[in-house]
């Protein structure tokens, strides 16, 4: 019996430190590389992608460049950032298995991806819409049928966009590429009579193509899209001093400038859904 209870015991205290091991790996992985390991989507501007040079950029990359500044502030030292890319699909996988800190782009907060990976504070909201040619919008989803949309595989507007479907019977196939880049070149060559994704990065999609008056976007969107930074499960350290470098940003108005540096372009006032996000997650210290 007691030799029973000694091995329940060690198992217990395994399972323990292997516990604590878990939460606090990604401050101690950054503590020994004195990196920092940024995962982005290269072609979902303006959230985020990758400029004329080949660097990533666009609001989700300003936002965690933040907080890395607040990493570096919290462990004492200067940290590196290193950029990887990463794709719709294998997006959550790198952030669960440690090859990125934490992921940087256009991602939906959802309670099924939360199983997979822990989000921070909202940092965006969204709804998805459709983009076709200039000249070929549309009114009624009925004038769809029998023509083929695309959408980027593995995200929520390809499920969303399956529902509508589904539930306006309508008769369209669908069609998916790996990114929004590929949809784009799909609908420019008539491959697909409309492209679907999240507003704001069809927008983003228009204002850095060179040949932009050849789309156009629907102003109506048909979901409801609440962007977050993913980092890996039950990390809670890693993830309050991301919290923390959001809600400075909010509370202080400096996300004021980031959007306005990413949207003022084509938005001259911030939505009211906007401004209520930012004031919701100002969390005090």
């Amino acid at each position: 019996m007691k030799y029973i209870l000694l091995l329940l015991l060690t198992f217990s205290l395994i399972g323990t430190t292997s516990a604590i091991a878990d939460s606090s790996s990604t401050l101690d992985s950054i503590k020994k590389s004195g990196k920092i390991k940024i995962g982005y989507r290269q072609s979902e501007p303006p959230m985020s992608f990758e400029d004329e040079n080949g660097n990533p950029v666009g609001y989700s990359i300003d936002l965690c460049k933040r907080i890395a500044s607040n990493v570096s502030t919290t462990i004492g030292k200067e940290v590196e950032i290193e950029y990887i890319p990463v794709t719709s699909e294998n997006r959550f996988s790198a952030v669960s298995s440690g090859k990125i800190d934490i992921l940087c782009g256009s991602t939906t907060k959802t309670l099924s991806r939360s199983k997979k990976v822990d989000f921070t504070q909202n940092t965006f909201v969204t709804g998805a819409t459709f983009m076709t040619l200039a000249g070929k919008q549309f009114n009624e989803l009925a004038e769809l049928d029998g023509r083929k949309v695309g959408v980027v595989k593995g995200t929520t507007t390809e499920e969303t966009l399956k529902k509508l479907l589904k539930e306006t019977l309508t008769n369209a196939e669908v069609v998916t590429y790996d990114s929004a880049k590929e949809a784009l070149d799909g609908l420019r060559g008539g491959e697909i009579r409309a492209f679907t994704s999240d507003q704001v990065v069809l927008i983003g999609l228009v204002i850095t193509a060179e040949d932009q008056d050849n789309f156009a976007i629907a102003p109506q969107v048909f979901s409801f899209e609440p962007f977050a930074l993913a980092v890996k499960r039950n990390d809670a350290d890693f993830r309050l001093i991301a919290d923390s470098a959001l809600s400075q940003l909010y509370r202080t108005g400096q996300i004021l400038q980031i959007y306005s540096k990413w949207f003022g372009g084509f938005a001259k006032e911030m939505p009211p859904m906007h401004q209520a996000l930012y004031q919701l997650n100002s969390t005090p210290e």
